[in-house]
C-alpha cells in the first residue's frame, strides 16, 4: 500500500493506494500519526479513489485517526469511496460519524 500526504491550509489529504488490511494498517497509522503529531493540521480527508481492499484492521486504523482528529477539535471526511469500500465502512459503523463526499474538492470545502 502507498500513502500519499498532501497538506492544505484547511487540512491534510491522505490518498490511499492498494489495500488497507492487517499487513498495511501499521504503515497507514505511522505515516498519518507522524504528520498529525506536527500539529500543523487538525482536519483529515481520506481519499479512497485507489483503495482496492479494506478489512477490520483498516477500520480500526481509521477509527484511531478519527479519535486523534476529534481530540484536536478537527473533522474527518472520506472521498472517492467505491461501493465495495462503502459497504465495509458501513458495516464498521464509520459512516455514522464520518461523512462521505464525492471528491477532494468537495471534501476540503466541507471542512470550512
Amino acid at each position: 500500500m502507498q500513502v500519499k500526504l498532501i497538506r492544505r491550509k484547511i487540512g491534510l489529504i491522505v490518498r490511499l493506494n492498494g489495500e488497507l488490511d492487517h499487513h498495511t494498517a501499521t504503515v497507514f497509522r505511522e505515516v498519518v500519526d507522524k504528520e498529525l503529531a506536527k500539529d500543523i493540521v487538525q482536519n483529515l480527508v481520506l481519499n479512497f479513489d485507489n483503495l482496492t481492499f479494506m478489512d477490520s484492521s483498516g477500520i480500526g486504523a481509521i477509527l484511531g485517526r478519527y479519535r486523534q482528529v476529534k481530540a484536536k477539535g478537527g473533522k474527518m471526511v472520506f472521498c472517492g469511496v467505491s461501493k465495495h469500500i462503502k459497504k465495509i465502512l458501513q458495516m464498521g459503523g464509520l459512516l455514522t460519524i464520518i461523512p462521505i463526499l464525492s471528491d477532494e474538492t468537495k471534501a476540503l470545502a466541507s471542512l470550512h
